[in-house]
């Protein structure tokens, strides 16, 4: 049955003939981008190379022009996606406002909040983060404990948000709130769009094992939010937030993230004959070939104005599966050891990967979460 929603897809010629032009801004734009910092993939974050970006228009670049898009097709940024992910671009700053907050606001906001807060993310000087995960919650978004409570002219929030990717460079949050006193679980959440500046929000980075900080705790501490912060209806949270995550967990990135350790791979064992080598990588690639193809199956879907919450729950998860398994095989096929001093790139970005692989299943929804969505997509719970 599942087979199903996963229907054969190919790149348009325009969106295709696009890769070119990308390639060649690429060659230039990180043309003295060491190697070895790619492997943070689109987790490494350059506010320059995000305004260059925004020049040429690609950011926002399938929303419409009265916000400053681009009206170009989810198969154009699917293409400009993979060329930024192969080249391991700097693209944090605005990734999230450009895969999903900025879809969210064009699908639930007010003409007023699109009109304010897209045209400075096309022009990539604002920058987003998602406020879902909480302690002792994790992923499981319908345990959010952060309050909303209604006052004279919006609401006070009172709670914690955790892993909250970019927070620290971040201007604003949209965070999953709960605005209905004794509501439980789906019911009574809300979406409000919070300034990290404001009073009583505390951003704390935590320290990862790569010894990066991009994962912070965001404290709400009597924070003021105004009424006109509410995106969509109070209550339908739930539902919004639901349809975010189809954006988040369907992209390139949910198997591309570890790209630049295949590439240090392949240069490096190209030197060393060897079946064993060469099959562990050639299945590496059929991994990688069959997961663009699901992907590529939902960026169809979007295309086509449909919410595939389930087929991206399925390619997240098999991505994530992936992507972890990657750095295993790697460091069991060549006798190198994985240390972030070495003078070596493929060491390096190994050593990288190795420490920041665990963080995949977290990204997005924890393998449980993404599994008993795809239980319940299919009617098996």
């Amino acid at each position: 049955m599942l087979a199903k929603s996963f229907q054969p897809c190919r790149l348009p010629p325009q969106a295709e003939a696009l890769r070119h032009e990308i390639r060649d801004f690429l060659d230039t734009a990180l043309a003295d981008y060491p190697r070895a910092d790619r492997a943070y993939s689109w987790m490494g974050f350059d506010a320059t190379f995000t305004r260059q970006l925004a020049a040429r228009g690609w950011i926002g670049m399938t929303w419409p022009k009265r916000y400053g898009g681009g009206e170009q097709s989810a198969f154009a940024r699917y293409v400009l996606v993979e060329e930024l992910l192969a080249a391991g671009a700097p693209v944090l700053a605005h990734w999230t406002a450009d895969r999903q907050s900025g879809p969210l606001l064009l699908n639930y906001g007010t003409e007023s909040q699109k009109m304010r807060f897209l045209p400075p993310i096309c022009r990539g000087e604002s920058y987003f983060c998602i406020g879902m995960s909480e302690p002792d919650s994790g992923s499981d978004l319908a345990a959010t404990r952060t309050r909303g409570t209604r006052v004279d002219g919006g609401w006070r929030v009172d709670g914690t948000k955790l892993w909250t990717t970019n927070a620290h460079r971040c201007h604003y949050m949209i965070a999953l709130v709960r605005t209905s006193a004794g509501s439980e679980r789906q019911q009574g959440l809300s979406q409000l769009i919070i300034d990290l500046k404001a009073p009583g929000v505390t951003v704390r980075p935590i320290m990862d094992l790569a010894g990066e900080a991009h994962f912070n705790e965001v404290v709400f501490d009597n924070a003021f939010v105004p009424d006109d912060q509410l995106i969509g209806a109070e209550g339908n949270g739930w539902q919004q937030v639901m349809s975010e995550l189809a954006y988040e967990r369907s992209g390139p990135e949910r198997y591309l993230s570890s790209v630049a350790l295949l590439s240090e791979l392949l240069r490096v064992a190209g030197r060393l004959p060897g079946s064993q080598v060469e099959a562990a990588v050639g299945r590496m690639v059929a991994h990688i070939v069959v997961l663009r193809q699901m992907s590529l199956s939902i960026a169809g879907k979007l295309e086509n104005q449909e919410n595939p919450v389930i087929e991206a729950a399925c390619v997240k998860d098999l991505g994530t599966e992936f992507e972890q398994l990657m750095p295993e095989l790697a460091h069991a096929l060549l006798d190198l050891q994985p240390t972030l001093q070495a003078a070596g790139d493929y060491e390096r970005v190994l050593a990288y990967v190795t420490q920041v692989a665990p963080s995949f299943s977290l990204r997005g929804g924890t393998r449980e979460i993404i599994r008993g969505i795809i239980a319940r997509g299919l009617g098996l719970r």
